[in-house]
């Protein structure tokens, strides 16, 4: 079941984001990587820039999150993680196809690049990866972070899905 996550939420959306992160270690730049993947403060300081995450919720416990947030005339796709023993059954799909209705202007998602199983889902569902031109400027207008974590990054836009 797909529902709306609250502020009770947030220590089970933390523990989801740093559960799921394991795969990026050692696959991102060791740079790149930080223990833990996202820190509560952190979390709590996405939420408050206007991050609304959705949950997949299996037998009453979140086990999948993905958020959104509009920044100036676009919709961002945010934080998108399913726990480990919960991956590989759909669940990240089916909230991508749940929240890409709710987006305002152009639907965009960042990743790293070396997530290649990240890149291939977004695919599947719709995406379309930017131009390396075009990510530089769409990283620096619409997300803050760091110019390592722009140099390995790439961005994919929906165009909608095929029949």
């Amino acid at each position: 079941m797909i529902r709306f996550c609250n502020s009770t939420d947030v220590a089970a959306i933390e523990a989801i984001i740093n559960q799921a992160a394991e795969k990026y270690r050692g696959v991102i730049p060791v740079d790149c990587w930080r223990e833990p993947y996202m820190p509560r403060v952190e979390l709590e300081a996405q939420i408050e820039a206007g991050v609304k995450f959705s949950g997949w919720e299996d037998s009453g416990a979140l086990v999948g999150v993905m958020g959104l947030q509009t920044v100036f005339d676009a919709t961002l796709i945010r934080h998108a993680y399913v726990l480990p023993a919960h991956q590989g059954r759909g669940i990240g799909g089916a909230l991508l196809d749940a929240l890409t209705p709710q987006s305002r202007g152009q639907l965009l998602v960042g990743t790293w690049a070396a997530a290649a199983w990240a890149i291939r889902l977004y695919e599947r569902h719709g995406f379309r990866l930017v131009p390396p031109e075009e990510k530089d400027t769409l990283l620096t207008t619409y997300w803050r972070i760091t110019d390592r974590q722009r140099e390995t990054s790439v961005v994919l836009r929906y165009a909608g899905r095929e029949t």
